[in-house]
């Protein structure tokens, strides 16, 4: 029986959640998203393929196989019910709760698991607005979101859902007002490759960089 370590748990939620955003994953897209060195990417991958739980393609791209999937589901839903449990019950701002939820979802038994889903209900996304189920870019593109980059001038959208792994950016985002749910009208496009758009009162031109980060949809 394979055993599921901590390390294994992260490798294989990392694959699923840089599927997620519409990279392909190699190894080097491992080493950037955990921060590791590519000799232990290297050795980590090595150790899934023999466990089956990834498997490597000619062109060097990184899949998960079924049970692998599975994992990283589970290792997903626990991230996502301790997301809640922070800004619903402890009250936690929700730019912070995806670093501690990272450090909290391996520390949580079945029975622990089961209880939070009780207490706080079914919810498919959260607090960043990110669906329950991993949702690649063509996925929302079909439930209608676009991106921020992608926004028509002069039209009005809501924030749907907002990159979740850079703390930096989510404080930026919240100081601007741009979180799921707020309301935005985009002004232009700009020349510069900023957009223009406005929150109730407040006027911002935001870079591509972080308008990419961000998915929205119609008003």
């Amino acid at each position: 029986m394979t055993t599921i370590t901590i390390s294994k748990e992260d490798y294989l939620k990392a694959i699923a959640e840089a599927e997620a955003e519409g990279q392909t994953v190699i190894p080097a897209t491992l080493a950037h998203w955990l921060s590791v060195t590519r000799p232990a990417v290297t050795f980590a991958l090595k150790r899934l393929t023999k466990d089956g739980l990834v498997t490597a393609k000619v062109d060097g791209s990184i899949r998960l196989t079924g049970h692998g999937r599975e994992i990283a589901e589970r290792t997903m839903v626990r991230h996502h019910l301790i997301e809640r449990m922070l800004t619903e019950i402890f009250g936690m701002a929700w730019y912070e709760v995806h670093d501690e939820a990272e450090r909290l979802e391996h520390a949580v038994s079945p029975a622990f698991e089961k209880k939070l889903a009780q207490k706080l209900g079914h919810k498919d996304t959260c607090p960043h607005g990110n669906g329950l189920t991993l949702r690649s870019p063509a996925d929302r593109r079909k439930r209608g979101l676009v991106l921020l980059t992608e926004a028509d001038p002069g039209l009005r959208y809501t924030v749907a859902s907002v990159y979740e792994r850079d703390r930096k950016l989510l404080e930026f985002f919240d100081a601007e007002g741009i979180r799921p749910g707020a309301r935005i009208h985009v002004s232009s496009r700009n020349y510069d490759g900023t957009i223009s758009l406005s929150i109730g009162t407040h006027d911002i031109r935001l870079g591509s960089p972080a308008a990419e980060k961000v998915w929205v949809s119609k008003a």
